[in-house]
């Protein structure tokens, strides 16, 4: 029975992402296309991480609905659990590692912020840690920027760590990592880093002029730095032309409403907690 339990959960977490269509909107920033995002990703792996929980919590033995459990389905859920802690403790390793180097530079104002400004030629700028980012920018940003162009970089950055950006995308790469097998899980994954700088890069156009942002990501967009984007939240995090695109669109038009999650994608995603229930029958 536990095995028929897990093929259910696979086959609704394929069903879910085959049955959905484009991934991508036409949409711009809103709460529909955050909630619609969100619930694609985290939908799946959800189901899967409880099913399997449901399945250890109820062992090899007993029955389930009058049928045995079986020990096959048990272990596969023990092997799915333990793949997935293991990955978790490799992103936080990783990202103790990245948070550790960084002690190497030294802290120092920058625009009355605290920060830390790494050697490097090429323009950078990100919030790099889990739950208490720091500001990271290189010498080639401060060198290659009007002081009006940094205060733009700067008021973007400071958005994500407003919304503690890299604290819960460390989690959804926890998250994408788990279930690359699953589809559109990259594809999902591109939306939600769009959509996170899309979100960055309004909050920063309600502090400066957005036609300044607008020129400060084309010129940092011309030699992007790459890093982890599961613990960092860089100001250029994304070269694609198209997505370039639609981000300078999206700061030269007008603002739309406040972004929020609506109480219906979360209503949706209860539904990955079901398999939990199935303890109950278990005798």
């Amino acid at each position: 029975m536990h095995f028929s339990l897990i093929l259910f959960a696979i086959g609704f977490a394929y069903g879910v992402r085959l049955l959905t269509g484009s991934v991508t909107s036409s949409e711009r920033l809103n709460s529909q296309r955050w909630a619609r995002a969100l619930l694609l990703f985290l939908l799946p792996p959800f189901l899967l991480l409880s099913t399997s929980v449901a399945v250890l919590a109820m062992g090899t033995q007993g029955t389930m609905f009058g049928l045995p459990v079986g020990w096959f389905g048990y272990w596969l859920a023990v092997l799915f659990t333990g793949a997935s802690l293991l990955q978790l403790l490799w992103l936080a390793v990783l990202g103790w590692r990245s948070a550790w180097h960084l002690r190497r530079y030294p802290r120092c104002q920058i625009n009355g912020l605290s920060g830390r400004v790494i050697n490097q030629a090429l323009p950078f700028a990100a919030q790099i840690g889990v739950w208490r980012s720091q500001l990271v920018i290189s010498q080639g940003l401060l060198d290659s920027l009007t002081a009006e162009q940094l205060q733009a970089v700067l008021a973007h950055e400071q958005a994500h760590a407003y919304h503690r950006d890299t604290f819960w995308f460390f989690w959804l790469g926890w998250l994408r990592q788990i279930t690359g097998w699953l589809p559109c899980t990259e594809a999902l994954w591109q939306e939600l880093l769009l959509l996170r700088e899309l979100r960055a890069d309004r909050w920063a156009a309600q502090q400066v002029d957005p036609l300044v942002l607008a020129e400060s990501l084309l010129l940092v967009m011309q030699a992007p730095l790459t890093t982890s984007q599961a613990f960092s939240a860089a100001f250029g995090a994304d070269p694609a032309l198209d997505r370039l695109e639609e981000r300078i669109d999206a700061l030269l038009s007008d603002p739309e409403d406040e972004v929020g999650c609506p109480h219906h994608a979360w209503i949706g995603l209860s539904i990955a907690f079901l398999p939990l229930l199935t303890v109950l029958f278990h005798t």
